[in-house]
């Protein structure tokens, strides 16, 4: 597809929505009017600069959004981004209920579209925080005292497949839960495999 081309994928996706129908369409359209190229990832209507995603349509129980892939760069000048989840770095969205609301931001939608397209072209990247400046629950900690090898394999891991570990068994909030998630995944972890693999 190139700048402002409809892609058949996405024509199919806003076909078969049962919900937001009318709420994609507008999307849509104004982020095809920013010059961007429209295509279909992880099963959205995605679009890009370059092969670079800048905004992605995409849409939950309670409402649709246009997400920002590198939205924490953006700054945000009508405060309207949200971040999913504390643990969402780089993504940020921009949350609908309905087609008036669209309608009545075009104007600023398109802002921010070009504000995110310009800082994909300025080459600007989110720091990530580092698996090291995430908390090691203290269960994880006990099994690295015990057992050195699980340190040792875990160090080894990408810094992704960490954080992945670290997360899953930090967000369990009792103990007994804690160490349960770890046991599990220790032989996983000792065979340098992630949390998914």
């Amino acid at each position: 597809m190139t700048n402002g081309e409809m892609n058949p994928k996405v024509d199919e996706f806003i076909r078969k929505s049962k919900k937001w129908r009318k709420e994609y369409e507008q999307l849509r359209n104004i982020v095809l009017d920013c010059g961007l190229t429209e295509e279909f990832k992880w099963m959205h209507p995605c679009y890009t600069l370059e092969k670079k995603n800048i905004v992605i349509i995409h849409g939950f129980k309670e409402y649709c959004a246009l997400l920002f892939h590198k939205g924490a760069l953006l700054q945000d000048t009508h405060g309207i981004l949200i971040q999913q989840t504390e643990n969402v770095q780089a993504a940020r969205q921009i949350r609908f209920t309905n087609v008036q609301e669209i309608v009545e931001m075009e104007a600023i939608l398109k802002s921010y579209i070009y504000e995110a397209i310009e800082v994909e072209k300025s080459g600007l990247e989110v720091n990530f925080k580092k698996a090291t400046e995430f908390i090691i629950p203290a269960e994880f900690q006990n099994k690295f005292d015990e057992i050195p090898a699980l340190k040792t394999a875990f160090e080894a891991l990408t810094p992704g497949r960490q954080r992945a570990y670290l997360l899953y068994f930090s967000q369990a909030k009792q103990a007994k839960t804690r160490v349960s998630r770890i046991e599990k995944y220790m032989q996983q972890i000792l065979d340098g495999k992630g949390l998914n693999d």
